[in-house]
């Protein structure tokens, strides 16, 4: 399954980069594969338990920071499909492709 999430440190101002940091850095030690781009981290997992444990821990660090945080997630959930994360994008460079 892949996740794709943002957290959002509410409260903080407007430069809340080091607050995220604290979010990618759980992403990061968790040793799932993983993405971060302007927008969204994606996790990819075998699990709704492995994954999500990955994203709690990211609120959660953020939380402890600043004491409210707004997440948004979009999942996929499609069992048995390991290595979606660079395949997915893979397939799309292949149609964009001369």
């Amino acid at each position: 399954m892949l996740v794709a999430f943002s957290v959002t440190p509410i409260g903080a101002g407007e430069d809340v980069g080091e607050l995220v940091a604290e979010a990618v850095r759980v992403v990061r030690a968790s040793g799932l594969p993983n993405r971060t781009d302007a927008m969204f981290t994606t996790v990819e997992g075998e699990s709704w338990d492995e994954v999500m444990a990955v994203v709690k821990g990211a609120v959660e660090a953020v939380e402890a920071r600043c004491g409210r945080v707004s997440l948004v997630l979009k999942a996929d959930v499609r069992a048995g499909q390991g290595g979606r994360l660079d395949a997915k994008v893979a397939t799309v460079e292949r149609h964009l492709a001369p």
